[in-house]
Order: structure tokens, then sequence, then C-alpha cells
């Protein structure tokens, strides 16, 4: 059976014959080109140029369509086949550690990545709506359609306008933003100016402007004298301001928007690589906090980090040895200590309440005991969504409902160098990192990040997750510390260069030399602010000002010349 909502009677770039409806393939098309873009994400090297194929490819499938309806089921189809592909791995975490049924941990994997779909839909219909389509009643537009500058304009808008609500709406899931395979890609030099949702931006600019060339490149010459001409500029102008990007991308990937500021750090990152089954074990935790005793005592270093929760305990249960071990290993060698370990207040009656994920550091010859409090939690793991508690009760995890810390918290003095801490998927939030930076009153020149993606096994979610924080080193322009449980422990540049890494499912220490930065990128001092404005004045005057008002214009016009 033929899809139901028909297309363009000519004109995209693969536009089918006038009169068809859009070919049985055309979703299947779209949702495999989604599936090609999980390709372009790590661990895959240098994605972010494939990825330019892959958004051409994937608009030349959005110039077909002919409606708002059929534009978001094409971007549905996509983001389906994206997040399908890309997002599995939670499938690990449900079944495996959280022993849910494998049909029904299937089902939740399946319908997440549908509702992540719907967000792709939204910026291809609301596209379709700014590109004229949605004044179109029951018949399709009989005149041809073909790629132009409101269009390309309207879609990098509506898709980062899309991308930004995904990642904000019911406390938001950036994972997957299509702006983090250009960290090796053409585009990484905005990163530092508009950061990753504006990445987003300009790839999709880039992908519409393509198409525009290779329409009008594919439109036969007129026939009358002369036009030849506004062939060739029709052609070369978008092209040329396609190719301008991607030239300014690479350009500005050697500009430097920070400075160095104080003497290096020595660091040491540890791994532990203890296993998820048995972490919350009494065993499991006995014998973590004897391994990292010795690993943190072993040698000194500027600054020593553990992974998060890698002391599975409540801080006021802290067994004594380990507490004492390190507090006399700090002093005698000047090192400072970061270790992950659970926080709660006890109340009067020795009950604890409000726990939190939590860092704590010990420094030198200092009674005072620094920590920092998690603030963006993590849905179903830290916290439960209201009416979600008959999902969580079908895994056996130690789940619950957790306190959050402030948005922004001190740093860690580390030899009077001030480092900011954060916890987990915090990372995948460059607003957030952007202004603990910017807010602070003494801005962090070194980021560090603490995580345990045991709950997912050996899949690319330890390769997309360092390929995040490689991101979010080239937004802020401050070198980046991660420290995991099972992978990837790496120390990144403000370059967002890898300057080591561990092997991942190993036990072992990452011992780097870093150097902190001060100054301000464009991209913390005005996070998403800049892009934002930028879409909605463009959908805004698109909607107003731009082919579909035009077209609706003239349908009243005709109308009233029929009367």
């Amino acid at each position: 059976m033929d899809d139901p909502i028909p297309s363009r009677p000519a004109g995209g770039l693969l536009a089918p014959a006038p009169g068809r409806t859009l070919p049985r393939w055309h979703y299947p098309a779209a949702l495999l080109a989604g599936a090609a873009n999980t390709l372009t994400f790590a661990p895959t090297p240098h994605g972010g140029w494939l990825q330019l194929l892959v958004f051409v490819w994937f608009f030349a499938q959005l110039t077909r369509t002919a409606s708002w309806k059929s534009a978001a089921l094409t971007g549905g189809a996509f983001g389906f086949g994206n997040f399908i592909s890309g997002i599995w791995w939670l499938f690990i975490s449900m079944h495996v550690y959280g022993e849910m049924a494998a049909p029904l941990a299937g089902a939740a994997l399946l319908l997440f990545a549908l509702f992540l779909s719907l967000y792709p839909a939204f910026s291809a219909g609301l596209w379709s709506f700014c590109a004229g389509h949605a004044w179109h009643r029951r018949e399709p537009d009989p005149r041809p359609f073909a790629p132009t500058w409101h269009g390309a304009f309207a879609f990098a808008s509506a898709w980062a306008l899309g991308e930004w609500l995904r990642g904000t709406v019911f406390t938001g899931f950036p994972w997957l933003a299509s702006g983090y395979p250009q960290v090796d890609g053409p585009f990484a030099g905005f990163a530092a100016i508009v950061g990753v949702y504006g990445i987003g931006w300009l790839l999709a600019l880039f992908a519409a402007l393509a198409v525009q060339a290779l329409a009008a490149a594919r439109r036969p010459p007129a026939r009358q004298a002369g036009n030849g001409g506004d062939r060739r500029v029709r052609i070369a102008a978008p092209a040329g301001v396609a190719l301008a990007l991607v030239a300014a991308g690479v350009a500005l990937s050697q500009a430097t928007w920070t400075v160095p500021a104080n003497a290096p750090l020595t660091v040491r990152l540890l791994q532990g690589n203890v296993k998820q089954d048995i972490k919350f074990e009494q065993a499991g935790i006995d014998a973590a906090i004897k391994m990292y005793t010795q690993m943190i005592t072993d040698k000194p270093a500027d600054l020593i980090v553990t992974p998060e929760t890698a002391i599975a305990v409540m801080i006021q249960e802290l067994p004594e040895p380990f507490a004492r071990a390190v507090r006399t290993f700090s002093d005698s060698t000047g090192s400072a200590v970061l270790f992950g370990a659970v926080g709660a207040s006890v109340t009067d009656d020795g009950r604890y309440v409000d726990y939190t994920n939590s860092l704590y550091g010990v420094t030198p010859n200092s009674r005072d005991i620094y920590h920092y409090d998690k603030h963006h939690l993590v849905p179903f793991g830290e916290f439960i969504p209201w009416g979600f508690r008959w999902f969580v009760d079908l895994m056996k995890m130690p789940l619950g409902d957790f306190a959050r810390g402030a948005p922004v918290q001190k740093p860690f003095l580390v030899r009077n160098q001030p480092v900011m801490a954060d916890i987990c998927y915090e990372d995948i939030f460059g607003e957030e990192i952007a202004a603990t930076i910017r807010d602070n009153p003494q801005p962090p020149g070194v980021l560090v990040n603490v995580t345990n993606l045991a709950w997912f096994g050996d899949t690319i979610a330890l390769d997309q997750h360092l390929q995040i924080a490689r991101m979010r080193a080239l937004e802020t322009g401050r070198p980046m510390l991660r420290a995991t449980n099972t992978g990837m422990t790496a120390a990144i540049d403000a370059r967002g260069r890898v300057l080591g890494q561990l092997k991942p499912f190993t036990i072992g220490s990452l011992d780097v030399r870093i150097e902190g930065t001060s100054g301000f990128t464009p991209y913390v001092r005005s996070g998403n602010a800049a892009v934002l404005a930028v879409s909605f004045v463009l959908l805004a005057f698109g909607f107003t000002f731009g082919p579909g008002r035009r077209r609706r214009n003239g349908e009243a016009a005709r109308r009233d010349k029929r009367a």
C-alpha cells in the first residue's frame, strides 16, 4: 500500500514524478539514515565528516514531503533509527543489572526511543510549516518545490530548537545531540562560540544548503537565453556558503579563547573496575575500600581522584582505617584526594535522610572536608518521576530518591587552583557546566567528572560519554579529567584532545600533568542564549513572512477573484 500522505508532484532533490505518492521505501530510508547517523558518533574516528553526508541524505528525504505531517513522520523515522541504534545499551542496565524481563526491557527501550523521536519529528514538522507546507489543506501544491535559502535557515533553527527541547524537557536527555561527532569534524572550532546545539544548527544549515545546490544542479537548464548565469549562481551560492561554513570551522579550531593559569598539576585518576553486580553488596564494598585505600596511597600527586561512589557507604559510616590512611597520606605527601561516597543528613533519632550522590575532598594539613553534591539527578536512578514507581519496582537495583545539590557549588582547591567536579551524566548538560564556571565566585580552571558506567557493560556508551566530555572541554576551554569505574578514564586538554586514557575494564591509575586555564569562552558567557535567540527570530520571521504566508495570501487572492 502506498503512503497515504501525498508528496509534491515535483521538486525535491529526489522528488517523485507528478501525481505519485511517497514511495514505500521513503520512511525506511529515513530510519536507515538515522541509524547511519549513530555510526558517526564515537567510537567511529573522524565521524564528523561522515555526518555531513548523513545529514545531506536526511534533508534530501525531507524535501520529498508535501505536508507537515509527512515531514514530521520523516523526522520521526530518522530519530527512531538514530536512538534505537544509539542508546540500545540501556537494555543492558535494565535487563542484565536490573533483572527486568527481557521482553519488558526491550519494550521500555522501544518506547523511550519512540518518545525521543518526537523531537526530530517536531523539528521536521516545524521546518515544514515555515517552508510553506502547512497552508495546503487537501491537495498537494501544484508548483514544484525546491530547497531555498529561507528553508535552509528554517531547518537549521527548527533542528536546534528541537534538540534544545530534548535536552531540557522533563529534566532533559541530550545524549546523541547531533553536534557531538563534530569534536573530530569540521565544526569543532564553533564549540567555544555556540556550544553543541549551535553546532547542530550549523550542521543542519550545511545539509540544507548542500541539498539546495544539488537540486539546482539537477534542474534542467532554462531554454531562454541569458539564464545560464542565473543557474550557475543558484548552484554556486549555496554551495559556496556551505563550504565557507566548513572552512570557518576548521580555521576557528586554531583559535584560543582561554589562557594557561598557574602551574601545571600532577594528577592521578583511579579506575577500580568493580563489577556492578557486587558493587553494593557488603563483600564488594569491603573489597573496593581496601583496593582504593591501596591505590590512593600508592604514590603522591597534586590531585588524586576516584570514580563515582567508589566508597559505597554513607560518609558518616566511612571506615576509620580508610579515613586515617587517606588523611595521613595527604598530610605527609601534600596530595589532595577527591573520592566518591554517599552523603546523608542524620535526624535527631538517628535516621538517615536526604541522601546525596557526593564527592568528598581531603586537602593537606587541613581539617576541613570539601564536598560536592550531585545536582542534576538521573530519572529512575536517583529520583523516581511521578507515576513511575511501578516501573522502578520491576527492577532489582539500589534505586531511590536522592536530594539535589545546589546548581552552582564552590570548587575544590588544589594548590590554590579551583577545580570543579561533576558526577556521572551531569557533564552532558553543557549549559549547566558553563554556568558553574560563569557564575562561580572562584571560576574553576579544571573540570573533573567522576562516573560509573558499569551499568551499561562493554558497550558504545563508554565511547559516547568520552566524546561528550571532549565537547565540554571545547565549549569551556578547560581541561576535563575523567575518573571512571570501568572506563573511559581519561585526561582531556582544553582543546578537546585526549592526553591519556586507561584501557576499559582494567584496574589501574592514569598519571598525567594538566594545566588549568582562565578566561571565558563566548559559550561560557552566554550559554545557549545566542543559538536560541537566532532560531526563534528566524522561525518567527519565516512563519510570518515566508513561503507559507505568501502562498496563503495568494490562495486568498484567487478566492476573492473567483468570488
